[in-house]
């Protein structure tokens, strides 16, 4: 009888979320303080609604290039190496960690052992049957995912890999690193246009026809009975969304296209290359419109939860817009060159892009990026020694207050008891709320987090 109750509860407070509907689509609105939102009463002087908290994982294959990560210091003063330079402006925000580990990850061999359980802590099974761990992110997916439309959403930069590696482990556990349960990935959206329709439930006839159109006369309602000042909110998320579905809708008749030319040659479209894929050829419009519907997605509350893959491991991404020949896996080989200093950039400029457009989004006393943790990792630390003994992890964002933020935390020399992984993502969770006795191989927080 309780799960019935609390099922009634969720629908009626989700009902009473600030929607604008249209045909065939469902757009879901930011913080209005002027009106019901989030399943919170009208705000007054007396209440307002307390910004709930958000997670989201950004991942980047193969390593870091270690002569130029690292930071010292802290806050303001905090000085960081070359490639964390696009994180300047966020240095009271940013946490720099080093030294943690998933030591089910180590001596197994390299790339797909080392990758498939970075968010569950799980030791990976070899051969035909894939079996690891939930990863973290799903575990607050599922519960917390009730408090929103959608549990979590999982996006990629780049297709999966098929087959299996030299050392045995199947090449999903390169190619995912959201797990629901122990035997399957969550299958991940990375198409662009097609994350923009499931952020808005666009579906029908009319799909291919403009969101903000659809909704417009809603819109325009709501605009006359809400305050000035979020009239100007709203104004500026939906000038957002206009801008975001121009650019989705250019990558959906490219995607069109190249289904049509893959029918054509007798093949599924997933077995075409990049661009004929119809995946966008400029690698900085893709990561830069995955962000924005990952931003646009947080900011409505249409989910607290999200995972993007930015590359996976043994990632055959290129980079010509970097002056880069070689692809992403065989420049992680040099990982200290400047050619690989730059590709790693590009990928902490995405974290920088993501945290951006959170800190421009006004929240309750603060801005959505506030409530917000953005996680961001790799497998190794070395791509050109395989190493992950140790692993390349930030956290940008402050979880409501709950994550104090502008430090370097070195965990090198505090012993493999003390420096899991692990114990990290105990620690986060506890701060959204989720309290676990025990996750992967830690049944302990980590110290000074």
């Amino acid at each position: 009888m309780s799960n019935e109750n609390e099922e009634v509860t969720t629908k009626r407070a989700l009902s009473r979320r600030i929607l604008l509907r249209g045909a065939g689509v469902a757009m879901t609105l930011p913080w209005l303080e002027s009106a019901a939102v989030w399943g919170a009463p009208l705000a007054s002087k007396q209440t307002t609604p307390t910004p709930p908290k958000r997670f989201v994982v950004q991942f980047m294959g193969t390593g870091i290039s270690p002569n130029n990560w690292g930071a010292k210091g802290e806050g303001a003063q905090m000085e960081l190496g070359k490639c964390l330079a696009p994180l300047e402006p966020f240095k009271t925000k940013l946490n720099v960690i080093s030294g943690l580990f998933n030591k089910p990850s180590t001596g197994v061999g390299i790339h797909p052992g080392m990758t498939g359980g970075i968010l569950s802590g799980a030791a990976l099974t070899r051969g035909a049957v894939l079996h690891g761990g939930v990863s973290m992110d799903q575990v607050l997916a599922q519960r917390l995912g009730q408090d929103t439309v959608q549990p979590s959403i999982v996006l990629s930069c780049e297709k999966p890999l098929t087959g299996y590696h030299e050392s045995n482990f199947s090449m999903a556990y390169s190619s995912y690193i959201s797990w629901q349960d122990a035997d399957s990935p969550v299958p991940s959206e990375v198409y662009p246009s097609l994350a923009f329709d499931g952020l808005f439930d666009n579906s029908g006839s009319q799909r291919l026809e403009s969101v903000l159109d659809r909704v417009g006369s809603e819109a325009a309602s709501l605009r006359r009975k809400i305050s000035r000042e979020d009239r100007g909110k709203l104004d500026e998320y939906l000038n957002s969304v206009r801008e975001v579905e121009k650019r989705a809708q250019k990558l959906r008749t490219e995607m069109s296209k190249a289904a049509d030319n893959a029918r054509g040659k007798g093949k599924p479209l997933v077995a075409m290359k990049r661009p004929d894929d119809g995946l966008p050829e400029d690698l900085r419009e893709h990561m830069r419109l995955m962000c924005d519907i990952v931003a646009l997605a947080i900011q409505t509350d249409k989910t607290r939860i999200a995972s993007m893959l930015m590359c996976r491991d043994l990632s055959g991404l290129f980079y010509p817009f970097l002056n880069v020949n070689d692809g992403h896996h065989i420049a992680s080989h040099s990982d200290n060159s400047e050619g690989y200093q730059r590709i790693v950039h590009h990928y902490v400029t995405q974290l920088a892009y993501l945290a951006g457009k959170l800190d421009a989004m006004p929240e309750g006393p603060g801005t959505v990026l506030d409530n917000t943790c953005i996680l961001w990792l790799s497998n190794m630390y070395s791509g050109s020694n395989h190493d992950n003994t140790h692993l390349p992890i930030l956290t940008v964002g402050g979880m409501g207050g709950a994550l104090a933020t502008g430090r370097v935390l070195n965990y090198r020399d505090k012993g493999d008891g003390n420096r899991k992984v692990c114990s990290l993502y105990l620690s986060l969770m506890d701060r959204m709320g989720v309290k676990l006795d025990r996750f992967g191989d830690a049944d302990t927080r980590l110290a000074g987090i």
